[in-house]
């Protein structure tokens, strides 16, 4: 993690820490949106993908309650506390991963066909707008106060978009042309990602790139 460029206790510092935990605010309240549409759209489609990214919402919404805390009275100024939210952020990447690729498997060995899903085609085109805006406003903030944690959430939201692109190709491909394999495949690279991503989280990697 790169060190504060800002003071830490500055005013600057404070007026970041609180547009940090507003962002963090509002992924949740669309997270919480997003992870509840994508789950049911999942079960209603048998889509592995939407299920997966469904629960990489919840998962995320978790991280945006961790931020939240992380900037919370006292805790604001406390680099334990940062140490804290940034493990607790990077453990939300390896809960998600083993599931989602133990049922993309399973999908792909027993070919199960998903059926198509208009809700989740729309939902994962309204993510693929909103989630790359907050990912990028919580990098920035976390690289001026020096928060890996904040960082990472915001890698979780880019992480999010990328997936929502994927998921997006998944459901397009299996609607229009029959490619049912994609789901699952989708499924997989949500796994994939996750490993990845939770390893830099865990790390402090986020705020160096």
């Amino acid at each position: 993690m790169e060190a504060a460029t800002i003071p830490v206790g500055s005013a600057e510092y404070l007026r970041y820490a609180r547009r940090a935990k507003l962002l963090s605010w509002a992924s949740l309240s669309y997270m919480a949106l997003e992870g509840a549409v994508a789950i049911a759209a999942g079960i209603v489609a048998g889509s592995i993908a939407l299920i997966g990214f469904g629960l990489d919402s919840a998962i995320e919404g978790f991280a945006s309650v961790v931020i939240v805390w992380r900037f919370t009275g006292w805790r604001t100024l406390s680099h334990h506390a940062e140490e804290r939210a940034q493990k607790l952020v990077a453990v939300q990447f390896f809960i998600l991963a083993p599931y989602v690729a133990f049922e993309s498997i399973r999908t792909l060995v027993e070919g199960h066909h998903a059926d198509v899903s208009a809700v989740g085609i729309v939902l994962a085109a309204s993510s693929l707008i909103v989630m790359p805006y907050l990912g990028r406003a919580k990098q920035r903030i976390g690289s001026r106060i020096g928060s890996s944690a904040t960082a990472s959430e915001g890698k979780q939201n880019l992480l999010c978009a990328y997936l929502a692109a994927a998921v997006l190709v998944g459901l397009l491909g299996n609607a229009l042309v029959g490619a049912w394999w994609l789901d699952p495949m989708v499924g997989l690279l949500i796994a994939g990602l996750a490993v990845y991503e939770g390893r830099e989280a865990w790390q402090g990697d986020a705020c160096c790139h």
